[in-house]
């Protein structure tokens, strides 16, 4: 299992190329996170929900309610034109991240 501290901070990030991909609903998005992950990370509901209610409320992505399934209709999320530009900003410091966390800890000759 991977720490949750150590993707805590790209939790956002990876939620939104989950919806950008397509329009998903929560239960959907943890289940695409713990298959990608061959089951090494595994978000808590509380902690999806928590960042998809922030990404919202920042105009990020926008949610609406689809057909009935199991006597409940699912509430999808979908990305806006500002959670597009958002994730390619984020994107970007990621890869910045990665590729000075990779110098640092390369092996020096």
């Amino acid at each position: 299992m991977i720490n949750s501290d150590l993707i805590r901070g790209h939790l956002e990030i990876i939620i939104l190329k989950l919806i950008i991909e397509q329009d998903r609903y929560g239960y959907e998005i943890a289940n695409c996170i713990k298959k990608r992950t061959k089951e090494q990370f595994m978000i808590k509901e509380a902690t999806l929900y928590s960042i998809v209610n922030r990404l919202e409320h920042k105009g990020l992505i926008e949610s609406y309610y689809g057909e009935k399934t199991h006597g409940k209709k699912r509430r999808y999320y979908k990305i806006t034109v500002l959670g597009k530009a958002y994730y390619t900003e984020k994107k970007q410091e990621w890869i910045e991240l990665k590729n000075v966390l990779d110098t640092l800890l390369e092996e020096s000759s």
